[in-house]
């Protein structure tokens, strides 16, 4: 009796096993375009009243960088797109000059975008504005 109980209990748990592999497809990630900060770097400190270069990049293999967005503590710095003929590049590279203002901490951001709109997500970086000696 013992025997064909443990036999029953053993058939029902193997039956009510399924091993069998996950149907779910993983969700695809977005495709937006990317961007990065090249310089300065994350906590890097800088002088009261001297220009600070910036150095931005963003790609985009789908259909091209048409603009970038640098903010300065979420306020529009500038606002750049490709010279010339293209009205947007796989690659898209730039430079230019903050004037430090402001003692203390600052975000940096960037922000690229397609043709269409479609946005990169915002990266950033902290600096520090320290005064000018005399």
């Amino acid at each position: 009796m013992c025997r064909s109980l443990i036999a029953a209990l053993l058939l029902v748990v193997v039956a009510g096993c399924t091993l069998s592999s996950s149907s779910e497809v993983p969700l695809a990630t977005p495709d937006i375009p990317r961007v990065e900060i090249l310089f300065p770097e994350n906590n890097q400190q800088i002088v009261e009243g001297f220009d600070t270069p910036l150095d931005v990049y963003a790609q985009d293999e789908t259909s091209g960088i048409a603009r970038i967005e640098l903010l300065v503590d979420g306020e529009l710095l500038r606002s750049m797109s490709p010279q010339g003929d293209a009205p947007a590049l796989p690659n898209f590279r730039v430079e230019t000059n903050w004037l430090a203002q402001g003692v203390g901490r600052h975000v940096i951001s960037a922000i690229a975008y397609r043709l269409d709109g479609t946005e990169s997500s915002e990266v950033a970086v902290i600096v520090e504005v320290i005064p000018r000696e005399s």
